[in-house]
């Protein structure tokens, strides 16, 4: 017989485990002076980056008579976090009391000697300990003692590495400790698994924290700040940076340890391939499993996402596999629940790709079952991927071939792809059916002109009897490529016709929408939307009914209706991930990244950050052009924040990829060149920003309007108008300018018409006046304030800003207000002796701007045709408002106020 080892996940049961260490130990076998180490506040490393955020949001947890639960997994900064923490609050170290957990704790006696040490309490008490007191009778007189003991400030008690606790015993005090937590005394406690006793009462008494690896792990910006502290910024440029922050998802440790390798040498290899890096996922993330656990992880790192009953499933070909998803969770394994979806998990990608460098026997097989597996959930889409990857090409066209127009539309395009090249020469030539579902995948995928080069192939008869199917199929790939107009006629053809399926007309239906929505025909969209929504819900179809749903806010944000549309969207996805049985799909990245386009236009860019991180690795992955939107707004992100260079590295980041994808130019070279030019203008290149729009002229004249991108056209008029503006041709760009106007009369989407009226403001700086445009500027932020369309002044920062700079005052008082000051960097105006307590009014701003030209009082009556009386009125009491005494200092006066 073999030892029997006892599982890691099994570390909490057997009381009898603990026998030994629950008897009371005698005196001498308790050595004050050899524990004093372990109740030694840690040093905080001396390169350790400051994090204000998460200080902030840790500081505000200390609380009198509170719990701070820290969870996390291994080499989140727990500890480090606490002390960085403790640092920046005035008190500092002074209140800090720490105590490092061992499995020698499980011993309740020695635990509570530690706890004595910790809070400084008397040698005398240790008495009870040895005096037959129960556990926690002894641990009540300790906190009696503490609390006789007056402090002025609160003090914070670590317990760090909780998780070392396993025995029942010992936690049970710590429990005790946390219900009875005198008012003097705030507990933190770290650990990598969850707490093994409930917390809800205390957190109903508002006295329980819990912060997570969410809160611990680095954002993105702050990833390339950390980087960007050492030397050179190590050696990396942003691609390679913003490649290790995707791979870790800001996993703290690991980051640092490849830090540390970089700055010892130039040989620079793959993060997951660093000798230290490799040691601390080895040693220390998985250090304590048993072979059979670790068996376990490996299989879940061969799935992209798995639930509990899914790994039941897999079970068959594992041996001795005896830990669950959900028990990795609740370990302290990275392993992330899905937001919402309870019973699915995944792992951090870095350690899912260092584990399957390593591939286990039987991969084949474990992918037929889940396959199966997903076949018998009716998950077509997570089947066929399975099926891919297991090899099974029988299996593969079965599902391929039956999948509806619908169901394609949810797909994973990028495994569909790969399967083709892998299909029998002769296969596509005699299946129809299968020829029109590649043409489907290629024109989802964008490569029209493949689409079309296999419908164009069918014979007569299968044309004839595919005809609903082909109308409907001809609409999708011209709406794909920006052709409006025939997009509605092949749409029109295809729900007349009788014989197209239920899934046909719900793709039709949203073809028609997307197509009258960049037509400004919103409530003709809507309209079509109600219908696509309508067949969604009865196919019973939760993908469809997602991009039913995003095509719905489209209109919204068509509109302007920004809170509406971030309302149907959040709503979407709450909708979307209650099904809990699946993992996400194309549909609900498409919300999500529509949400983020909100949040942008808003100039919540930080949340817009943390969803680009999710929904773009999963665009990537599935090979969806949602990942062209995602790397659009990656650049107009950068370029409101003055990150020039970083905007162009995602522009060709995003040009590689398209390329890499054979999406045809037509989809993608628009919207690229279009963030070059504006970049450039940004720059102070209008010369290079022109030949971009030149480059643009054939998509423009055609009346191209992109899918994911339907306000281009009439940016592209603006650029065109900033273009003029830059070079100093007022003429042109107003002519430009009133040409767009006409252009799109009442049908104009709401974010070019701010963009148009913005324009038109700085227009009338120049031709009329500073009252004229302040006038235009004012109506144009009164609009904007409700929904908080920020985006158009991010996006005309440059044009803005002196003009904002002279009329911030006159803005009416609103939280847009205070975000346009940040934008613009703006000073805040609170009744100081800097602003006017009677403002200018409009027709005294007329004439004081001709009394800065030079002009005489007879000369401003000439000119504005009233007589010298009046302006002579006007003189007076622009001098008494202004405090002034004659002209000169009038004008004066008036620059300094930003009147002028």
């Amino acid at each position: 017989m073999g030892q029997c080892v006892k599982p890691f996940s099994d570390g909490r049961a057997a009381n009898d485990e603990f026998q030994s260490a629950n008897k009371g130990l005698q005196r001498g076998e308790l050595v004050r002076d050899l524990l004093r180490q372990r109740v030694k506040v840690p040093d905080l490393p001396s390169d350790f980056m400051a994090r204000p955020h998460l200080n902030a949001q840790l500081a505000e947890a200390i609380r009198a008579a509170t719990t701070v639960f820290i969870e996390a997994p291994s080499g989140f900064g727990k500890s480090c976090s606490i002390l960085s923490a403790m640092k920046s609050r005035e008190s500092g170290s002074d209140v800090l009391r720490w105590i490092s957990l061992t499995n020698q704790e499980n011993a309740p006696v020695r635990f509570l000697t530690l706890l004595s040490m910790a809070l400084e309490l008397p040698e005398e008490l240790e008495s009870a300990l040895q005096g037959g007191a129960s556990f926690s009778d002894a641990l009540a007189m300790l906190l009696v003692a503490w609390s006789r003991q007056a402090r002025p400030d609160l003090q914070v008690l670590v317990l760090d590495s909780f998780q070392a606790l396993t025995n029942p015993a010992a936690t049970a005090l710590v429990h005790q400790l946390c219900r009875d937590l005198p008012k003097s005394l705030c507990l933190f406690v770290a650990s990598r698994c969850h707490l093994p006793f409930e917390t809800h009462q205390l957190e109903l008494e508002n006295r329980f924290v819990r912060i997570g690896s969410e809160s611990l792990e680095f954002s993105r910006s702050e990833t390339f700040e950390f980087f960007r502290q050492s030397p050179d910024g190590g050696g990396l440029t942003s691609v390679a940076i913003d490649r290790l922050y995707d791979l870790t998802e800001g996993w703290p440790t690991p980051l640092a340890l490849y830090r540390r390798e970089l700055q010892r040498g130039p040989d620079r290899k793959p993060l997951q391939e660093c000798a230290s890096v490799e040691r601390f996922l080895k040693d220390t993330v998985l250090g304590q499993l048993t072979p059979a656990q670790n068996r376990s992880i490996r299989a879940v790192a061969e799935l992209e996402l798995c639930s509990d009953d899914l790994f039941f499933i897999l079970q068959e070909r594992l041996a001795e596999a005896t830990m669950l998803p959900s028990e990795m969770c609740e370990r302290g394994i990275p392993v992330r629940p899905m937001p919402g979806r309870g019973r699915w998990y995944r792992l951090n990608p870095l350690l899912q790709e260092w584990l399957q460098t390593q591939a286990m026997a039987g991969y084949s097989e474990r992918m037929v079952l889940a396959s199966r597996w997903f076949s018998r959930q009716q998950q077509f889409p997570e089947a066929l991927r399975y099926a891919l990857l297991a090899g099974d090409g029988d299996e593969v066209i079965r599902i391929a071939s039956e999948s509806s127009e619908a169901l394609l539309l949810g797909q994973d395009t990028a495994s569909l792809l790969r399967l083709r090249k892998s299909l029998p020469p002769r296969l596509l030539e005699h299946s129809g059916r299968l020829r029109i579902v590649y043409s489907w995948v290629h024109a989802i995928g964008g490569q029209f002109r493949q689409a079309r080069a296999l419908i164009d192939g069918l014979a007569g008869e299968e044309r004839s009897q595919h005809a609903a199917r082909l109308a409907a199929l001809q609409a999708f790939i011209l709406r794909g490529e920006g052709k409006v107009l025939p997009a509605l006629d092949f749409a029109d053809q295809a729900l007349a016709d009788e014989t197209l399926s239920p899934q046909g007309q719900l793709v039709t239906q949203m073809v028609r929408s997307s197509a009258l929505c960049a037509a400004g025909r919103f409530q003709e969209a809507r309209d079509a939307n109600r219908a696509a929504s309508r067949l969604a819900r009865e196919a019973g179809d939760s993908g469809s009914e997602a991009l039913a749903v995003y095509s719905h806010a489209r209109i919204e944000l068509g509109k302007g209706a920004l809170r509406h549309a971030e309302q149907l969207l959040r709503t979407g996805l709450d909708t979307a991930i209650q099904e809990l049985a699946r993992p996400a799909r194309i549909g609900e990245t498409r919300l999500q990244l529509n949400l983020v386009l909100v949040l942008w236009h808003q100039g919540r860019f930080d949340e817009a950050d943390r969803l680009l991180v999710l929904c773009g690795r999963h665009a990537e992955q599935t090979r969806d052009l949602g990942l062209l939107l995602a790397m659009a707004i990656r650049v107009l992100i950068c370029r409101a924040q003055q990150r020039l260079d970083d905007a162009f590295v995602w522009i060709g980041r995003a040009e590689r990829t398209m390329h890499s994808w054979q999406v045809d130019e037509s989809l993608f070279v628009p919207v690229l060149e279009a963030l070059k030019a504006s970049c450039w203008l940004a720059q102070g290149q209008p010369d290079s920003a022109f030949h971009a729009l030149q480059r643009l002229q054939p998509y423009r004249d055609a009346g191209c309007v992109p899918e994911l991108f339907p306000m281009m056209p009439g940016l592209l008029d603006c650029l065109e108008v900033r273009i003029h503006l830059s070079r100093g041709d007022l003429v042109r760009a107003r002519e430009t300018l009133l040409k767009t106007a006409r252009q799109y009369q009442e049908r104009i989407p709401w974010g070019v018409e701010l963009h148009v009226k913005l324009l038109d403001a700085v227009l009338l700086h120049d031709e009329k006046g500073l009252a004229a445009a302040r006038k235009a500027l004012v109506a144009a932020v009164e609009e904007a304030t409700p929904e908080h369309f920020i985006s158009p002044f991010a996006e005309l920062r440059g044009e803005l800003q002196g003009l904002m700079e002279k009329c911030s005052d006159q803005l009416p008082d609103s939280r847009f207000k205070q975000s346009l000051a940040e934008l613009f960097g703006l000073r805040s105006e609170d009744g100081n002796a800097d602003t006017l307590q009677e403002p200018i009014s409009e027709r005294e701003q007329g004439v004081l701007e001709l009394i800065a030209q030079g002009l005489s009082n007879q000369e401003i009556a000439d000119k504005l045709h009233i007589s010298l009386h009046t302006v002579k009125t006007h003189a007076r009491r622009i001098n008494a408002k202004l405090e002034v005494r004659s002209r000169t200092q009038a004008i004066v006066r008036a620059r300094e106020l930003g009147l002028l």
